[in-house]
């Protein structure tokens, strides 16, 4: 399972340590991913996903799961996520025709 976050493709980063002597060793940045439920309202379901902390402050920000996807580039989406958003946005569609 790769370091990297399933909604705002935040992975892993590197740099140095440097010390007072300013020597110089690489060193890695993680992302502090968590594992969380969020829930899809469109879909009336419970979605498993390993995000960022700062992805989950976003998603609360913008109303929720379904209303951070619309939003959200496909590009740096997951491939579970890109699927979450397809049928979230089928689902709402089909809401607004009936």
């Amino acid at each position: 399972m790769s370091r990297t976050c399933e909604l705002t493709a935040k992975a892993v980063m590197s740099g140095n340590n440097v010390s007072h002597a300013n020597n110089k060793t690489k060193r890695r940045f993680l992302p502090n991913l968590v594992n969380v439920t969020l829930i899809s309202e469109a879909l009336n379901q419970n979605v498993r996903l390993r995000i960022s902390a700062n992805a989950l402050r976003s998603v609360e920000h913008r109303g929720g799961l379904d209303a951070f996807l619309a939003k959200a580039d496909v590009k740096e989406l997951s491939q579970r996520a890109r699927l979450l958003k397809k049928q979230i946005a089928k689902k709402i569609a089909e809401q607004v025709a009936a």
